[in-house]
């Protein structure tokens, strides 16, 4: 009886969290598939951890943190995946929004 009872409420919690929007603090995991700028910052082609906070993002991967500011935007529907947007600029890719996937939130860097 408690097997079921924790089951439930374990499946409940995962109903209520779904397609929340993210909140200050939310830790997302991106890949960046090819070389990208942020903010002026090139970074390596591999797997970030973003934090999300109120005007800016952490993106981590290893030791040096990355604090950029960004404008946070909520969208009506709920994103399947993490997408990120590129413009090119002398050759380069640069980072000019992220997409988190199972949110309603879509992170956009300040040119």
């Amino acid at each position: 009886m408690k097997k079921l009872v924790l089951m439930f409420a374990t499946l409940a919690l995962v109903v209520a969290s779904a397609g929340t929007p993210a909140f200050k603090g939310a830790t997302y995991h991106i890949t960046f598939a090819q070389p990208s700028v942020v903010q002026g910052t090139e970074l390596k082609a591999g797997e970030y951890r973003i934090t999300v906070g109120e005007a800016k993002v952490t993106i981590l991967n290893g030791k040096q943190p990355l604090e950029i500011p960004v404008k946070i935007q909520t969208g009506d529907k709920k994103f399947d995946e993490n997408a990120i947007r590129y413009t090119n600029t002398n050759g380069k890719s640069v980072v000019s929004e992220i997409r988190l996937g199972g949110t309603k939130t879509t992170v956009v860097f300040n040119p």
